[in-house]
């Protein structure tokens, strides 16, 4: 059979850290609760399921009826707090398998299911498995020092509560997305999907996983946000979503998802990814609903390819600024350039960063950490500039590694490679793509060198640089805004 013509070599990952986050760490008001239960009494509140607590979570009502997460100070004051998550990711939790193999396996669908079915009869020791999908962005946001919710479905057996083990160990919380009770798959209630991550000798990546033999999404049952799904939205400053969403949930959900809140005054990131080509073509459903995250979301994050693919516009910038243009209440458009470097167009300027220079071992979850980045520097109100050098800088830092999971970047890899400053030689390639730029927004380029801030005389560009940035950045992590062990 097929799957005899691998050799299957487990990759064992190095220590993770577990970080404490003081201003911002709940727990289920009964540690004994199973994996994403509800606490019945509490109906009105989101139940995060944290290790440890540096305060007392309760629901507070307001005059509409809703409720919100608050503090109990040490007189029993509550200080309403209308936003205390930064960042929440929907749906795409996963635990990745990674296994070396001699070549990847072909695209035949019948291959890659047998392979799959022979790859679960034996599942490997606990030690070869990693949290995958959106936990990768949430670790990484967690380790700039944001506070995260993971919302998804997690089954309620072994993989499950070995995510939910690394979460919490991360400080991150979660909240559970089961849907309503009735008709529910059995099969995929109960379990959390796995993702098998297939690695060549040239480091090359396939991945395997149940999604991909499904004919409807792994959780279609679930049709309807819950009240404890709705106030996590509600909390959060950022929601993030990705093309695999569509794997999870049907494209109806999603819409709704979005709409919500979008209603509530939460901003959108959304990172198409490789699902990105195959959703423009998919069912008039899932075209909507890819139509619709490209109208509502704040910020989009796009690689140089997906952009030119939804435009056919081949420059990045002119794409950007034609996404832009075409968006609802669009107010960045990222674009991802790999070792070139970044790219972020508003309306009224053009920003752009180099790549860090960096020896790549693994690009997984590159791009989960960049995105991570970002949000830290949207929520923090930094100079664009600045945001997409440390998105670049965090991304970098995972390149450097093995895996994703625990094994995304560290703040002290982070600090490092700033500190360091060296940056791919991109600023010609750069300068040319931006002299095509016929519009007239303001251009920021980050410059390596020891330039002065201000305008060149070939073109309008305002260099800015590397060391202002990094003096900067520096100062953001270090004075403590950054709430993250040194050891991370």
């Amino acid at each position: 059979m097929y799957h005899h013509a691998f050799s299957l070599k487990f990759h064992s990952f190095s220590p993770h850290y577990a970080l404490s986050l003081s201003n911002f760490s709940t727990q289920s008001p009964n540690p004994l609760l199973p994996p994403f239960a509800r606490v019945p009494h509490v109906t009105s509140s989101v139940c995060l399921r944290c290790r440890s607590s540096a305060a007392d979570v309760s629901p507070v009502i307001y005059a509409d009826g809703s409720s919100s997460i608050c503090s109990l100070g040490e007189t029993g004051d509550v200080a309403v707090v209308e936003k205390p998550i930064d960042v929440s990711t929907l749906g795409n939790l996963c635990v990745d398998i990674v296994l070396s193999v001699h070549e990847l396996p072909p695209p035949s669908r019948g291959e890659r299911k047998a392979l799959m079915d022979e790859l679960s009869m034996s599942p490997p020791d606990k030690k070869y498995w990693e949290a995958g999908g959106n936990c990768n962005m949430a670790i990484a946001a967690a380790r700039l020092g944001l506070h995260c919710v993971a919302i998804g479905h997690v089954g309620d057996e072994i993989y499950g509560e070995f995510l939910l083990d690394v979460l919490h160990e991360e400080g991150i919380g979660t909240v559970a997305l089961n849907g309503g009770t009735n008709e529910k798959d059995t099969s995929s209630f109960c379990e959390t999907l796995i993702c098998w991550v297939l690695v060549d000798p040239l480091q090359r990546h396939g991945f395997c996983s149940r999604a991909d033999f499904k004919e409807e999404p792994a959780f279609s049952w679930i049709t309807d946000l819950s009240d404890e799904v709705k106030m996590a939205i509600r909390q959060s400053k950022v929601l993030f979503c990705n093309g695999y969403d569509f794997d999870d949930f049907s494209p109806s959900f999603i819409m709704s998802t979005i709409d919500y809140a979008a209603k509530v005054g939460t901003a959108i990131f959304f990172d198409p990814g490789p699902r990105g080509k195959s959703l423009s073509k998919g069912t008039p459903d899932e075209r909507r609903a890819l139509a619709h995250f490209l109208r509502m979301s704040d910020v989009l994050l796009l690689t140089s390819e997906e952009a030119e693919a939804l435009t056919g516009i081949r420059n990045p910038v002119k794409a950007g600024q034609e996404i832009l243009r075409n968006g609802k209440g669009t107010k960045w458009v990222i674009v991802k350039m790999g070792p070139k470097g970044s790219i972020l167009v508003t309306k009224s300027s053009v920003s752009v960063a180099p790549a860090f220079k960096v020896e790549v071992v693994d690009t997984v979850g590159c791009g989960d950490s960049f995105v991570a980045a970002i949000a830290l520097g949207y929520i923090r109100n930094m100079p664009l500039v600045n945001t997409l050098t440390i998105a670049n800088a965090v991304g970098a830092a995972t390149a450097m590694g093995c895996g994703a999971g625990r094994n995304v970047a560290k703040r002290h890899q982070v600090v490092d490679l700033m500190k360091a400053s060296k940056l791919n030689d991109e600023e010609k390639f750069f300068e040319q793509l931006l002299a095509e730029n016929s519009e007239s927004s303001r251009i920021n380029l980050l410059s390596k060198g020891m330039i002065k801030d201000g305008r060149s005389n070939k073109q309008l560009i305002e260099t800015i640089s590397m060391e202002k940035v990094v003096s900067e950045l520096l100062a953001e992590l270090e004075l403590g805004r950054c709430c993250v062990k040194a050891s991370s």
